[in-house]
């Protein structure tokens, strides 16, 4: 059996010493904000980038670009390593893609060797949480094709239940319009979302008051989940109180405490604003 790694990228949302600690390459997106000035994800922490975007900071993102990850992935494959790679949706970046790209190229330059590229169609923590099945599928002692197709039949029952605290940032990204960014703010409207089977960000209801929003996540979890007394990821936009408050509405529903608590990273805050709030489990269906 050929010796092969796992890489990702930083739509993951996993913080950068535990992928590390995990042995998954990885390669970073972008952003930026109106000062023109390009920040790797991980340069700026997210304190400061929140902060930045409670003072009015508008950021913008940028893909990983092919080059990046050809030169990523040539590293393992000089060291005669295969490649699994497990990439942020499509749906939502244009990433996964240029992974995709690189490894075509370099099949042609190492046809002994085998670059597998899985489009997750998740994001932030759930795209995390696959990628931590992965490495524990690996670690049993699995071959890359095994791996792969492990990973292949989860992505569609991986699924993402998030809500945000001002609609705004979504307003921005076409999510949502701008009447309903205004409603939203004046009536204290919050929308409960989920990743569809196309990766995809889809409003599925609106409730009144934060604390509602995570009850109804909460529910979601317990209904649907293959396992409520199994793992589950939870991301946030710099809001640790409310991650932690979701986490004991699961608790005492009979679920179990959550395996991960991770920030959501510097790209998809961009897009969802302080105060998301993110649940990722392996359900019956997306």
């Amino acid at each position: 059996m050929s010796e092969y790694v796992i890489m990702s990228d930083t739509g993951c949302d996993i913080a950068f010493e535990t992928l590390r600690d995990w042995e998954v390459g990885f390669r970073g997106l972008t952003f930026h904000f109106e000062d023109g000035i390009e920040h790797p994800e991980g340069e700026m922490s997210m304190s400061e980038f929140y902060s930045r975007m409670r003072g009015g900071d508008v950021s913008k993102t940028s893909a990983v670009n092919s080059q990046n990850f050809k030169e990523l992935f040539e590293e393992a494959l000089k060291e005669g390593k295969d490649i699994l790679y497990l990439g942020f949706s499509s749906g939502l970046s244009a990433t996964c893609n240029s992974g995709m790209m690189a490894a075509n190229e370099l099949r042609e330059e190492y046809p002994d060797r085998k670059i597998i590229t899985i489009d997750t169609l998740a994001a932030s923590a759930g795209q995390g949480l696959i990628v931590y099945y992965a490495v524990e599928k690996k670690r049993s002692g699995a071959d890359i094709e095994e791996t792969a197709q492990y990973v292949r039949d989860m992505i569609f029952k991986l699924a993402h239940w998030f809500t945000v605290d001002d609609l705004v940032y979504l307003k921005r990204g076409g999510r949502v319009s701008a009447a309903a960014a205004f409603a939203g703010g004046v009536l204290g409207i919050k929308p409960v979302l989920h990743v569809d089977d196309e990766g995809h960000l889809i409003n599925m209801m609106k409730v009144r008051g934060r604390e509602q929003s995570l009850k109804t996540i909460a529910k979601k979890y317990m209904e649907t989940a293959q396992d409520p007394k199994g793992i589950y990821f939870i991301s946030h936009g710099d809001c640790l109180d409310d991650a932690k408050l979701l986490e004991s509405m699961i608790v005492a529903e009979g679920g179990s405490k959550c395996a991960l608590i991770t920030y959501v990273g510097a790209i998809i805050g961009s897009h969802s604003g302080p105060g998301t709030i993110a649940l990722f489990f392996l359900a019956n269906g997306r």
